[in-house]
């Protein structure tokens, strides 16, 4: 999962305060590697840094590479693992990794990068390799990296997000999960007392006040719903409404049993066979869960797995 938000958050607290920082970019990948094309860390002038490459093994490298470029503010690309010349920093996947850093010294800069991460829109950033020159767009390429000419340009979807619905202990479970994975996440219930919880641990939640659909939420193809709901009277509505939206992944917990009769509920509402076979039910992976925990663990499993289906770039670099 492409949580990019820490990276450029880091980027406009840190030049804001003013520091000065660079944008370190995975451009190419040689044999096997931890992360693929596209990824990113930051590094401001005092060494601290957000994001990584590896398991820790080329990290203080890269920062004091970081570092350097920063203090000349000029851009420069290095490689790491086979082929490189740091002899003594190897990756234990045994490939190679080509990096570009470039300064970041413009607060403005970084703040309009940030913006772009929390639009929830398709970009692409744009890097000079010569000039050290950075702007950003709307995206336009499939491709994670684009090489053309001095210009790399990486293309960037929004990261997951996660809209809860149901009531019992799986949705705190859920998004604690998802919480500690670094995504955002929703919570909407009728139970006040997990309202009052989830909103005291920072998440947001509302309570539902009837099954009827409602305004609380709001959905991009880059959001996920889960319906865990033990009283399915609460469900048909809400699930028409998420069903005609554009969310990427819709699942629902239940028996097959309990599922047939969802659907021919759903059918009798006036929702389409066609958006009926969009859902996800029985939930998760894991085969008849009923633990709360593990039932959590199963859901957010299948919607990174979806995700990363549907939307990871291919891992190679193309150059025009």
């Amino acid at each position: 999962m492409n949580n990019i938000f820490p990276i450029f958050q880091f980027l406009k607290d840190k030049t804001a305060a003013g520091l000065d920082c660079a944008l370190v970019t995975l451009t190419a990948v040689t044999g096997a590697s931890t992360r693929n094309p596209g990824a990113h860390m930051a590094v401001a002038a005092d060494g601290s840094a957000a994001g990584s490459f590896s398991g820790g093994c080329i990290e203080t490298a890269v920062i004091a590479e970081a570092v350097d470029c920063i203090s000349i503010n000029a851009p420069r690309e290095v490689r790491f693992g086979a082929g490189s010349p740091y002899l003594d920093i190897r990756l234990p996947c045994g490939g190679g990794i080509d990096l570009l850093f470039t300064p970041v010294p413009d607060a403005r800069a970084a703040a309009e990068l940030f913006n772009a991460v929390t639009e929830r829109q398709p970009f692409t950033i744009s890097m000079d390799r010569e000039t050290a020159a950075l702007k950003w767009s709307p995206a336009e390429q499939d491709q994670a990296v684009v090489s053309d000419g001095s210009w790399v340009h990486v293309n960037h979807v929004p990261a997951a997000k996660i809209v809860i619905l149901g009531h019992g202990a799986v949705v705190e479970n859920l998004a604690n999960l998802t919480i500690s994975y670094g995504l955002d996440c929703e919570i909407l219930t009728p139970d006040a007392d997990i309202v009052q919880s989830a909103t005291n641990q920072g998440v947001t939640a509302s309570q539902l006040k009837t099954p009827a659909a409602t305004d609380l939420y709001q959905t991009d193809p880059w959001t996920a719903c889960v319906f865990y709901f033990h009283d399915h009277d609460w469900e048909a509505e809400l699930m028409k409404q998420a069903l005609a939206s554009p969310a990427f992944y819709i699942g629902a917990m239940g028996s097959f049993k309990t599922h047939d009769t969802r659907k021919a509920l759903l059918g009798d509402i006036g929702v389409s066979d066609e958006n009926i076979k969009r859902m996800k039910a029985p939930i998760g992976i894991i085969p008849s869960t009923r633990d709360p925990a593990t039932l959590a663990l199963s859901t957010l499993t299948e919607i990174i797995e979806t995700y990363h289906s549907k939307f990871s770039r291919m891992h190679d670099t193309i150059a025009l």
